[in-house]
């Protein structure tokens, strides 16, 4: 396959996200110089009419569609409608002016939560629909399938190389901090900073702690976002992960002992635990030639320093 130009016109939407960061640092680290990005503000992704009109202005030859409305457990629960309808409307108006606007590719960034809640282990993309989802994040889950079928769809009836990336659980530089829609490791790494700095003496943690979850260092997944837009042309989702999982307590521990915290751990097991297990099968990325580099422990290491810089200044190591 031929790969992206170095002045190929990329429209990369989702640039101030977590995932949309990453790439569009890679991006511009790799050479990249003709790049299109709009701020929420600038575009909303919701409004049809608008999105039909920058494409036909713009006209990327490729597309990172990144953007997503998204939070954890909190957030799902709290705004059902919100992540689906949001979700929904992002993904049918992106990927259909893409198609109208000829684009030569596109790369439709998923989520692990797409499987059902109690699909075998390791995840595989064959599990795609064949059971009930997850309740706590249904509505989201729900909208990232239909974003993966549009882009199947168009590929069989019109042809269009519109392929779908399914990473597990993100975190790194530039994550969501914000205790009320954060993910897991974000939210530990907050919360275990700031009782670290209060010299508290526990920390409370959300559920029992015995949940097994995969994590991905985001500038990971900006590789495998650049690999998949180079080199593959497939339908269906393709998992994107580490092949590596840990249980919740086993993280919080990890966090506290990178931070340097050496107060107590309290799990409230009346809180939601979430999918029993959520670890993806990353054989078919792995024999396509790509795998993950960044250890867990690196990775953390790395957020914190972002967030020492970016979010709690007072945090001295």
């Amino acid at each position: 396959m031929a790969g992206m130009n170095r002045d190929a016109r990329i429209y990369l939407a989702g640039h101030r996200g977590l995932v949309g960061g990453a790439i569009l640092r890679r991006l511009q680290a790799e050479g990249y110089g003709n790049l299109v990005t709009r701020t929420s503000a600038e575009l909303d992704l919701r409004d049809q009419a608008a999105v039909k009109a920058f494409f036909e202005q713009e006209r990327p030859e490729y597309v990172f569609l990144a953007a997503a409305k998204v939070g954890g457990i909190l957030a799902n629960s709290t705004y059902p409608a919100q992540f689906l309808y949001d979700n929904l409307m992002i993904a049918a108006n992106v990927i259909h002016a893409s198609h109208k606007t000829g684009v030569r590719k596109l790369l439709n960034l998923g989520s692990s939560c797409i499987y059902p809640r109690l699909a075998p282990q390791p995840l595989r993309e064959e599990s795609l629909l064949t059971g009930p989802l997850e309740d706590t994040n249904r509505a989201y889950a729900v909208a990232k399938i239909a974003a993966i079928e549009l882009c199947d769809h168009y590929r069989a009836q019109y042809g269009d190389d519109f392929i779908s990336a399914m990473p597990t659980n993100l975190y790194g530089p530039g994550d969501n901090f914000d205790l009320q829609g954060s993910h897991v490791l974000p939210a530990l790494m907050r919360k275990i900073v700031e009782a670290r700095e209060a010299n508290a003496p526990q920390v409370e943690v959300w559920g029992s702690g015995t949940p097994l979850r995969e994590f991905l260092y985001v500038d990971d997944l900006a590789d495998a976002c650049l690999f998949l837009m180079q080199n593959v042309s497939e339908s269906g989702p393709i998992n994107v992960g580490t092949g590596k999982d840990l249980a919740i307590r086993e993280l919080a521990e990890l966090i506290a002992k990178e931070v340097g915290y050496t107060g107590q751990l309290a799990f409230d097991a009346s809180k939601p635990d979430g999918t029993p297990r959520k670890l993806m099968d990353i054989s078919h990325l792995g024999k396509l030639g790509w795998q993950a580099e960044t250890s867990l422990q690196i990775g953390i290491q790395k957020t914190l320093d972002w967030y020492s810089s970016n979010v709690s200044p007072r945090i001295v190591e």
